[in-house]
């Protein structure tokens, strides 16, 4: 017991001192403004080429979207998370130890040159969300909390991060074993994450964007804006459901795009009664 306190105190003391790093010392590899940059392009490119160009700048919950940008990414943490998860895998390796697993590796890539590593983090990655995803649509208990996510009824870049913790949780638990038994030779995929969260960013911003060709590939704003659909075929629990790839939805059919998604309504049956502040959101799907 002893030990695990002493990780949760060891967690709370770093990641503060990580936070304050970040924040007071930008480099290329500081994570916090490349965030910051990386919104601020895409907002500008939303206000020079919109897609909508009816739709304020600072479109509805423009500001609620942007707090939920830093609350999911570095306040989340902070509060409670890194300590809880560095706690949790301690306590899975000991799981593993007591069980005589000490190797989850099943995968080695050491020796692979570092451009298939990448590849490799990123599409296993992506295809796992992309079950996750589907995952937080039928199952009910873990739709009231991805709720929060569809209450979003103008899209914009910072809809992207707005979604409630719990989905955290969730998603990082089902990933932790599969990339586990990975035995990736970088310690460091950086660049994996801000190329998932510059696509992510694109694909929900007011833009118009195809990939043309691409675009059973690549997701697109085209495309995911009818995975936020108010209407979505009958019998359906979603579309869609593509992070970065689209790739996994035309492969299992479930992609959708009817027509030019431009001016469909957004939201859910009842969007319109759902709490409109974070705490009401935080609380919402944990009364249900």
């Amino acid at each position: 017991m002893t030990e695990y306190l002493q990780t949760i105190a060891d967690s709370y003391r770093g990641y503060w001192h990580y936070l304050c790093h970040e924040v007071m010392v930008p480099s290329w590899h500081n994570y916090f403004w490349w965030l910051v940059a990386l919104s601020l392009v895409v907002w500008l490119l939303e206000i020079i080429f919109p897609w909508r160009s009816g739709q304020a700048i600072f479109r509805q919950d423009f500001w609620l979207d942007g707090f939920y940008m830093f609350f999911n990414f570095f306040l989340f943490s902070l509060i409670g998370y890194n300590a809880l998860s560095n706690v949790a895998v301690d306590l899975f390796e000991d799981w593993l130890g007591w069980l005589g697993i000490n190797n989850l590796v099943a995968l080695q890539v050491q020796s692979w040159p570092a451009w298939a590593q990448y590849i490799l983090l990123f599409v296993l990655a992506d295809f796992i969300q992309w079950n996750i995803h589907r995952l937080l649509h039928r199952v009910p208990w873990l739709w009231e909390f991805h709720k929060v996510h569809h209450s979003v009824q103008q899209m914009g870049f910072a809809a992207h991060l707005r979604y409630h913790w719990m989905e955290t949780l969730v998603y990082k638990s089902i990933q932790y074993i599969p990339l586990a038994m990975i035995g990736f030779g970088l310690s460091d995929f950086f660049i994996v994450h801000i190329i998932a969260v510059a696509i992510g960013h694109l694909n929900h911003s007011n833009l118009r964007i195809t990939w043309g060709p691409l675009r059973y590939l690549l997701n697109s704003p085209v495309m995911h804006i009818w995975h936020h659909a108010k209407e979505i075929p009958s019998g359906q629990y979603g579309v869609n459901y593509g992070l970065s790839l689209s790739i996994w939805d035309y492969l299992f059919k479930t992609a959708w795009v009817p027509r030019d998604g431009k001016d469909i309504e957004l939201g859910f049956e009842q969007v319109e009664s759902y709490p409109k502040s974070f705490i009401g959101q935080m609380i919402k799907p944990l009364r249900r």
